[in-house]
């Protein structure tokens, strides 16, 4: 089924309003046309129904858990629904908590802080370095990139089987990939860790905005990610999942909201008790309105229906890989090959093209938004890229000037408010790119390649 013939089908649902879907830019050959957001797997555009929800809640806005007075309670009580909403929207276990956070690298760095002494983690290279990188306090196993899920899990069992059996174990893995955009076995390295006296937090930053995250189906002890991915603006993002280890540890961040009790002792120092809910790694005044707009987007993603959302954007991933599979030029990067499932990010290189230069003449010539680098994950995308995983490299774009050889990649991505129109849009540009060059002349400024003036 072709994405212009998506609608017909009832099973498939109309793309979701975002906000911007009529923002236009100029091209630096003239006129102006409608951008192409396709940047998805960076930051969503926000929903329409949660900028409305928020706008209409801004007038009444008031301190949370402090204020005796009836905006301060509301909020409260915003705040509070907004945590239940999560909980639902995760299909949570009864006793787990759901903490607030900034995002999905401050929800890991959460947990990080949280790990009983003596932890060891596990976690493949092929991760984002949010879960990547918090661990610098345990002892960690860093499991090279599976060119299967049955590798992945295979590699998992035997790590774990070599582990001291007697202390504690967390296992940190993604549900999608940010590079790929291919699914997880999730459920499975679940089962490999538990079977192994080990636990497992899932990075569900490029899961949950696509397909229907259950904590408890899949059997994770937690779940972490970002309200910007879930098309909900405001800094936010979530932990969710087991309260022991969270209720053991000192407060992430110390200060009035963690605090149930504080008192001065005769010695003139002060004795702390501390909240044992979510409060407890919640210090400061909370981010109510990001918590407010995360929850709005879980009604959303609900109310439209996971199956339809999924089955729509299938269609688009169909569309971009038929297309893509049309230009000899162009190689896609893959773990688990070309049949695996995946969420809709894709990312590729073009043979004679500079990935900075390719990317910004999408952007110049077409108003198309893409990303180019390494994603912040250096070490998959090298191994994607047959180079070294421990070469050094930046985020970003890279240092090579247009038509030179870079070790980065581009990457489209997309989701609920994606039109048709763009995914054909950028179809149609990559052919054209790669058949005819660029229109126009491009240098090199900062590190990143812009048209020149």
């Amino acid at each position: 089924m072709s994405v212009s013939t998506a609608a017909a089908d009832q099973t498939v649902c109309a793309p979701l309003p975002v906000l911007g879907r009529d923002v236009t830019v100029p091209l630096v050959t003239g006129g102006e046309v409608t951008y192409a957001a396709l940047d998805y797997a960076a930051s969503a555009p926000a929903l329409q129904r949660v900028w409305d929800d928020v706008a209409a809640y801004a007038p009444y806005y008031g301190s949370v858990h402090r204020g005796a007075g009836y905006l301060s309670q509301l909020s409260t009580d915003l705040f509070e629904n907004a945590r239940r909403t999560v909980a639902e929207f995760l299909d949570c276990r009864g006793d787990d908590q759901v903490v607030f956070t900034r995002s999905t690298t401050d929800s890991l760095n959460l947990l990080a802080a949280t790990l009983p002494a003596g932890c060891q983690v596990f976690v493949f290279e092929t991760e984002h370095h949010a879960s990547l990188l918090p661990w610098k306090d345990a002892q960690v196993t860093y499991l090279n990139a599976p060119r299967t899920p049955q590798e992945a899990v295979t590699a998992l069992e035997r790590a774990l089987a070599a582990r001291d059996p007697h202390g504690p174990a967390l296992v940190c893995v993604t549900g999608a990939s940010n590079v790929t955009g291919e699914l997880w076995p999730v459920r499975e390295l679940a089962a490999a860790a538990h079977a192994h006296g080990a636990r497992i937090v899932l990075d569900a930053a490029q899961l949950a905005p696509h397909h229907p995250v259950s904590v408890r189906d899949l059997d994770v002890d937690w779940v972490a990610f970002s309200g910007h991915k879930l098309y909900a603006p405001f800094g936010s993002g979530v932990l969710a999942g087991r309260a022991d280890w969270l209720r053991e540890a000192e407060p992430y961040l110390a200060g009035g909201g963690a605090s149930r009790k504080v008192t001065r002792r005769v010695d003139g120092g002060v004795d702390v008790e501390w909240h044992e809910s979510a409060a407890r790694h919640e210090a400061g005044s909370p981010n109510v309105i990001g918590a407010y707009s995360i929850a709005s987007a879980c009604k959303a993603l609900t109310e439209a229906g996971f199956d339809r959302l999924v089955a729509r954007e299938e269609q688009l991933i169909g569309a971009v890989r038929a297309g893509l599979a049309e230009v000899p030029e162009v190689r896609v990067l893959s773990l688990f090959g070309a049949d695996a499932p995946r969420v809709g990010v894709i990312s590729f290189v073009v043979e004679g093209w500079n990935s900075s230069h390719f990317a910004a003449a999408l952007s110049a010539e077409y108003g198309i938004g893409v990303r180019d680098g390494l994603f912040c994950a250096h070490p998959l995308v090298r191994t994607l890229l047959g180079s070294d995983p421990q070469t050094q490299g930046e985020c970003g774009a890279p240092e090579a000037a247009p038509g030179e050889k870079s070790l980065n990649a581009i990457r489209v991505s997309f989701g609920a408010g994606t039109p048709d129109e763009h995914v054909e849009r950028f179809v149609r540009a990559v052919k054209q790119l790669v058949r005819d060059g660029a229109k126009w002349n491009y240098r090199t400024e900062d590190g990143r390649c812009v048209p020149a003036v």
